[in-house]
């Protein structure tokens, strides 16, 4: 599903009816049938709420119940809606609205002149500040009112109208049909997309035949009262129910049982997993996930036991991925941004701790908390913490695991739905972390992000460990928006725009943590170098996306650990990366892809040679042996690294954004591009 703007919120307060209604203070209302509560009307409440917030207001959602197309077309039967109004109240709640009023939609009330809407309705009994509706929205006797109209009975001291603009008002419009067509057509997984949540049936357990109870899959047979609530067609669904506060998996048949002859009526019902209460008479909430099949005839009831079967698997994988789907989507509460674990690996880097700890302490984000996770450091790093930041959690490695394990060991005691994986050596600025955040909010496919990163030596140039971004060439060399391999340029501007990167720079790497710790996290045999690309590799080979939001900076020391001209450095350079070549590019290519870049590997051992740096030249030559060494055992990672992929994937393909096509090696050297707008 695309990220919800839901939020967890139990203090709305529901009216049904006008009589009664408390006073309002500063009021900001909508107003809408809201059905389906889709992603379009969460948009428009968002702005309500905001906009009360902004006043110090109340938000009050007002909607219409029967569904006014209801009382002016009594006889339109394939008029279907989306959600019951019990199911729109609850949807509604999630919304983190302060006020909802249900009005009965009755011949009277449609009878209203637009005048008497807007006074004796609107006026009388909300007093609002703002009313925010749509560009098209029309009101009172044979919608005489139109939002020109509200305008003109307004002022300063009655209410200002706040416009939805033409196109979201259309969106929404699109939306809803969408919906519909979608769910009429099995396709719940589309329409769940677009409803922002799942499609939901809530209905009352009656007795059945108990025919699944004799075939082992013991069903709740579900009666939906509401006539007009829309039901897809015949089939088997992944599902999620509820009962008494408590969320089962399940898998749910609708259809006409064409198997049992002697039973000619259609039902729904719902199997709940490793669920033995008796629920007659019960209310069942169910939300459908996924299609899984259409109804079929079988020819005996053995045949039809086997399949049950096969859909219970079915459903069963289909659930976990969508739970875990549900895990990258943090819930809001009550407004609060999510929680944001900063985790700075620390390994004899007091000098830095003392130096840039106070401006992560700075930042303006609203919900984060500070870990500081030693590596073993051999400086007082632990005893300068406990002394001038006791509040701050420290974990105590006790041992340099280098980067990689040291972050894995780290990460296995933070849990949260965002990680900020944060070098000692950084200096953030007060808002950087919002603008990742917010982005990453409104996209679920976004797995990691990282902001532009500048040299805390040179502010106005681009730091090597990331630039603007990471791309990496068709044969596995990375190199950034802003730095190609030495050369990195002076930033202005000109990569300011949020983009999809192929890989995130370690040094301020923003990753859910539910899908870091899916992943496996970073590669422990790497120690340190080049284990963020592997990491960003699998998970673009999930689908999902790898951002960079500019707007967002940081300045970086670089080098504070690990000197970048190190002959080690270049042992794991050359090392890790013929590691992580054989671990995520397909067989067919490996074939010809290894043996050319131990050749260029090679090459680059000969420019070495006229630069005199020997130490780098055997460097080489002990990253090729590890490489030889390793071989099978990398090699056997590619299966569980493949099967964890598939079950955290958001799409069939692999995302294959900002790989360059050609070779950064014949562009940088030969054709003397050394600058990434020039490519």
């Amino acid at each position: 599903m695309e990220s919800q703007n839901f939020y967890l919120c139990s203090t709305m307060r529901l009216f049904n009816g006008l009589q009664n209604l408390p006073p309002f203070r500063n009021a900001v209302l909508t107003i809408g049938s809201f059905d389906g509560v889709h992603l379009g009307h969460q948009q428009i409440i968002k702005k309500v709420n905001d906009l009360a917030h902004s006043i110090d207001g109340e938000s009050i959602a007002i909607t219409f119940h029967p569904h006014p197309r209801q009382i002016v077309y009594p006889k339109d039967s394939d008029f279907k809606l989306i959600t019951t109004i019990d199911e729109k109240v609850q949807l509604l709640e999630q919304t983190g609205i302060d006020n909802l009023i249900v009005v009965p939609f009755t011949i009277e009330f449609s009878q209203l002149s637009a005048d008497e809407y807007i006074y004796k309705f609107l006026l009388e009994k909300f007093h609002p500040r703002y009313i925010v509706i749509g560009y098209d929205h029309r009101f009172g006797l044979n919608r005489q009112g139109d939002i020109n109209y509200l305008r003109w009975h307004s002022n300063a001291d009655t209410y200002q109208v706040v416009e939805i603009e033409k196109h979201q008002v259309d969106d929404m419009a699109v939306s809803s049909t969408k919906i519909r067509n979608s769910l009429e057509q099995g396709e719940v997984k589309a329409a769940n997309k677009l409803l922002g949540h799942y499609f939901l049936l809530t209905g009352t357990v009656v007795h059945g035949q108990k025919i699944g109870t004799k075939l082992g899959f013991p069903t709740a047979n579900l009666e939906i009262t509401q006539k007009n609530k829309l039901v897809p067609p015949a089939g088997i669904y992944a599902a999620f129910v509820h009962f008494q506060d408590q969320r089962y998996q399940a898998m749910m048949y609708i259809g006409s049982r064409p198997t049992l002859k002697q039973f000619q009526n259609t039902t729904i019902e719902v199997h709940i997993f490793d669920f033995k209460r008796d629920l007659y008479g019960d209310k069942l909430k169910v939300e459908l996930v996924d299609w899984i099949r259409g109804d079929r005839d079988f020819e005996n009831l053995e045949l039809l036991k086997l399949q049950l079967q096969r859909d219970a698997e079915m459903a069963s994988v289909k659930l976990d991925k969508a739970l875990f789907e549900e895990s990258l989507r943090p819930v809001r509460r009550h407004g609060l941004m999510p929680l944001v674990a900063i985790v700075i690996l620390n390994y004899n880097g007091k000098a830095f701790l003392e130096r840039f700890l106070p401006s992560v302490e700075a930042m303006q984000y609203a919900n984060f908390k500070i870990y500081v996770a030693d590596n073993g450091s051999s400086d007082d790093s632990l005893a300068f913490m406990a002394e001038h930041y006791p509040h701050i959690a420290c974990i105590d490695l006790k041992g340099n695991h280098g980067f990689a394990r040291g972050y894995n060991l780290a990460l296995a005691k933070v849990e949260a739905p965002y990680y900020v994986l944060l070098n000692s050596d950084v200096e953030v600025s007060p808002d950087w972390l919002d603008p990742i955040i917010d982005l990453m909010e409104q996209d679920a496919a976004i797995g990691a992000c990282q902001p532009k990163i500048r040299a805390v030596d040179r502010p106005d140039y681009f730091e090597y460990a990331g630039a603007s971004g990471g791309w990496i060439d068709h044969l596995g060399y990375p190199f950034c928006r802003g730095r190609i391999f030495a050369v990195t340029e002076k930033d202005t501007g000109q990569y300011d725009d949020v983009q999809e990167i192929f890989w995130a720079s370690g040094a301020a790497l923003v990753i859910r943590g539910p899908l870091f710790r899916a992943l496996g996290g970073f590669d422990e045999d790497y120690f340190a170098h080049a284990e963020e690309i592997d990491l960003c590799w699998r998970l673009k080979r999930a689908g999902f996306k790898v951002m960079v939001q500019p707007e967002s900076v940081v300045y970086h020391v670089g080098g504070g650990t690990l000197s970048y001209n190190t002959p080690y450095k270049t042992f794991l350079n050359f090392r890790n990366t013929l590691f992580t070549l054989l671990k995520n590019e397909p067989l067919e290519k490996l074939y010809w892809l290894i043996p050319l870049r131990l050749l260029l590997d090679g090459v680059a051992g000969l420019l070495f040679l006229t630069q005199g740096k020997w130490l780098h030249i055997r460097s080489i030559l002990s990253a090729h042996g590890a490489f030889y060494a390793q071989f099978g055992r990398m090699w056997k990672k590619r299966k569980p690294i493949q099967e964890a992929i598939n079950k955290v994937s958001v799409h069939s393909v692999a995302n294959k954004s900002a790989r360059y096509p050609s070779s950064i090696i014949w562009q940088y050297y030969i054709r003397q591009k050394r600058h990434f707008k020039q490519l």
